[in-house]
């Protein structure tokens, strides 16, 4: 069977790993946009209300599908380790098991959203007037849960082969029709909050798709063949301890944000938008910085099943290095525009200054949590996600909670509730790091030095 050109054991590290990554920061930067223009035009052309009922929804969507995006980062440390070891039937199997499992998963995160819609809204405090449409919004996006399961597989194996160009073809196609059936269905059809959901899972199912039928028709080692598709018990085992321990951990930061969001709730009207308005400031910057991480760990996965060593220590450093630097320039960046980059949310000054209180500190600490995730991607790339998720649960989740009703509640300041995003970045670093480190020098202890590429 043909092997694909997409290595990532050879040639120039730092070009390799940019190149890389740029599809991947235009396709998380497209799928912010295109989520944002869900909101736009269901507050724009259906009311308030719909509005409402749609942004209630946001916690749990993030909760459900950071399950699924968990479930693909495994898919992609596994392939990318067999890949860059040349074991094809390994790959082979890997695929095929994968695809059964991710499938597995968004059935069951289809079957948990309908199921837990309406407690879980009651249990958020989901206004009267609105849980209505908010158990609508959600009972039709969670049937597209199998769909976006298929194309964060298809994603997974993509990436981990070094084809990151594809998955934002299909995105961009995806997410146009996205945008122009919202409008469709709002507009024409006076669906509002229902046209809006029923939009997001046709274009799931086309990004779906598109993304298996470009690996059925793949003559490489990657390739899909329904006639293959079966559990293979070994790697069903490793699948599920990469990705399940990922999945928490992408879920989890939505459970301890609820508890900063209460802290948030408890000023005033103006303070809470000037937030929410900041919040998408910063989703804009971590999805950029997150692009490095997939990188890590998938030239980390590959040159590990490859045996090269030193490849793999210049790999984190090299991303480490791209991460925190576009922390810094996109941080000191939004400081600088904050109240130009505010002013597209909202045209009231004080909300404006209010999220500027948030851009301020945020600018000047985004760059600490690139330690923090480029450590957990490397860790994940060799092999380790479990020890790493439950660092993060313990400094970023547990930590953030007792900060809140510690720290917070004795000073009761917006500055004293934002600050404990840096201290629980720095605590957490440190952790993961010396975790990394441990892991590097006892997984590489018996693997040679190569000659460098």
């Amino acid at each position: 069977m043909p092997r694909a050109s997409h290595s990532l054991t050879q040639g120039n590290l730092a070009k390799q790993i940019l190149v890389f990554s740029l599809p991947l920061m235009l396709s998380n930067l497209l799928q912010v946009l295109f989520n944002m223009s869900d909101i736009a035009v269901v507050g724009r052309f259906a009311g308030s209300l719909a509005l409402g009922s749609v942004g209630s929804t946001t916690t749990l969507v993030v909760l459900f599908t950071g399950f699924l995006i968990g479930m693909g980062n495994g898919v992609n440390v596994l392939v990318a380790r067999h890949f860059g070891a040349k074991h094809d039937q390994d790959v082979e199997e890997t695929v095929h098991t994968s695809l059964l499992l991710c499938i597995a998963a968004g059935v069951a995160m289809l079957v948990l959203g309908l199921l837990l819609a309406v407690p879980l809204l009651k249990l958020l405090g989901t206004k009267e007037e609105l849980i209505d449409g908010a158990v609508l919004y959600l009972r039709i996006y969670f049937c597209g849960m199998p769909a976006l399961a298929i194309y964060n597989f298809g994603n997974g194996v993509l990436s981990a082969v070094g084809d990151t160009r594809r998955p934002l073809l299909y995105l961009s196609i995806s997410g146009v029709v996205n945008i122009a059936l919202n409008l469709f269905f709002v507009i024409v059809c006076q669906m509002d909050v229902a046209g809006v959901a029923t939009a997001s899972i046709i274009s799931q199912y086309l990004s779906a798709v598109l993304i298996l039928h470009n690996l059925l028709k793949s003559n490489e080692t990657y390739a899909l063949r329904f006639n293959k598709l079966r559990l293979h018990g070994e790697k069903v085992e490793r699948v599920l301890s990469v990705g399940i321990p990922s999945g928490i951990q992408q879920a989890i930061f939505s459970i301890a944000n609820l508890f900063i969001q209460a802290g948030v709730n408890s000023f005033d009207a103006i303070v809470v938008a000037g937030n929410a308005a900041a919040s998408n400031i910063d989703t804009l910057i971590y999805d950029v910085m997150a692009a490095f991480y997939t990188a890590c760990s998938s030239f980390i996965g590959q040159n590990y099943g490859a045996g090269n060593r030193s490849r793999i220590r210049k790999t984190f450093f090299v991303c480490l290095a791209y991460s925190f630097g576009t922390g810094v320039v996109l941080g000191l960046g939004s400081v600088v525009f904050g109240r130009t980059l505010l002013s597209i949310f909202t045209t009231d000054a004080a909300v404006v200054e209010a999220g500027m209180e948030r851009l301020v500190l945020m600018g000047y600490s985004y760059a600490i949590s690139a330690l923090m995730d480029c450590a957990i991607a490397a860790s994940r790339g060799l092999g380790k996600s479990l020890v790493p998720t439950i660092i993060v649960i313990l400094g970023s989740c547990v930590f953030r909670v007792v900060w809140v009703y510690t720290v917070f509640t004795w000073y009761h300041t917006i500055f004293a509730l934002y600050f404990l995003y840096p201290i629980s970045w720095t605590i957490t670093a440190a952790a993961e790091i010396t975790y990394f480190i441990r892991c590097y020098k006892r997984q590489t202890a018996g693997l040679p030095h190569p000659i460098r590429s």
